[in-house]
Parts: structure tokens; C-alpha cells; sequence
């Protein structure tokens, strides 16, 4: 016959439960201490938040420039558009569009468009945003990699490129700044 404390059936707390609570609790303490190095290295570093928004001062860019930003390590093409520019991009027939999409929509501010640089075909980054490099059939963007031609509202116009180049999301905090992302 097994022998039984009295206290063990009495409800009172022994030295044994005592000592138990305390390693186990000393258990939980310790591992959520040694843990939490791990889970706080998992959240973003001050640089990558840094990049999670950029702003552009839209005012030293003259119509017709363009200027690249990097965003996210992508880089960002913001065009200060010709009223010709617009124009063109906004008499395009969407039936002609391989991705239709209107200007409008592409360019809620027709005088400002803004689109990641990276061709939708292979990921290669268009010219064009510099005077001089070759713009493609539609004065857009021009990927020289596989011969992708994108208009003035960045649509998709001839070539591989299944679609029109992305639009990042953004917004205009001013009538002279833009913050993306």
C-alpha cells in the first residue's frame, strides 16, 4: 500500500507545489527572454522603414523632364508631362491597348505620372527617362532588352510586355510634393 502525505489530499499548498510554480515560471521568463532577440531581429530595420515611403519635390521638374527616385529598391519614374504629352496619351483608343487602361486613371493629375520603372516582360528598367535616350514608337519608355515600347501614360503600346509598366501607390501632399508609398 502506497504511502500518502495527509497534506497532499487537504488542499494546502506544499513545499513541492511551491517549487514547481517557481521553476516553471522561471522556465517561461527565461524562454521569452532568450526569445525575444529572435522575434525583434524579424521586424523591419530603421533603414528598410525609412524606404517604406519616399518624397519627391515635384517643384525644380520642368514639363517635359523626368526624374527616377528610388522606392523600395525599385526605381520610380515621375514625368512632369507636356500638355502634347498628355494630349497623346489621352486621344489613345483603349481598343488599341494590349492592357487597356485610360489616362485618367493612370494620371489623376494629367500633368504628373508616375510609374515603376520596371518592364513588365522580364524586369529590366526602361530608357528614357534622360533627354536623348530613345523613347520608343510613343515618346514613352523604351526597353531595349526585348524591344517593349510604352506611351506617355507608361500603357504597353508594342513588344513583349504583357502589361502596362505599375503604378506605385501615392499621393500628393501638396500641389509641389508627392509621397510614394
Amino acid at each position: 500500500m502506497a504511502h500518502t502525505s495527509s497534506r497532499e489530499g487537504s488542499g494546502e499548498t506544499t513545499r513541492r507545489d511551491f517549487l514547481e510554480l517557481v521553476s516553471w515560471s522561471t522556465l517561461a521568463v527565461g524562454t521569452a527572454v532568450g526569445l525575444w532577440p529572435f522575434v525583434d531581429s524579424l521586424n523591419p530595420s530603421k533603414e528598410v522603414l525609412a524606404l517604406a515611403s519616399t518624397e519627391v519635390d515635384l517643384e525644380p521638374i520642368e514639363p517635359g523632364q523626368r526624374v527616377t527616385v528610388m522606392w523600395r529598391g525599385k526605381p520610380v519614374f515621375v514625368a512632369h508631362r507636356t500638355p502634347e504629352e498628355i494630349e497623346a496619351a489621352r486621344a489613345t483608343p483603349l481598343d488599341e491597348l494590349r492592357d487597356p487602361e485610360p489616362d485618367e486613371k493612370r494620371a489623376p493629375r494629367p500633368e504628373w505620372l508616375v510609374v515603376i520603372g520596371i518592364c513588365t516582360h522580364l524586369g529590366c528598367v526602361p530608357v528614357g527617362q534622360r533627354s536623348g535616350e530613345p523613347r520608343g514608337d510613343w515618346g514613352g519608355w523604351f526597353c531595349p532588352c526585348h524591344g517593349s515600347h510604352y506611351d506617355t501614360a507608361g500603357r504597353i503600346r508594342k513588344g513583349p510586355a504583357p502589361l502596362n509598366l505599375h503604378l506605385p501607390p501615392y499621393t500628393f501632399v501638396t500641389d509641389t510634393l508627392v509621397r510614394i508609398g
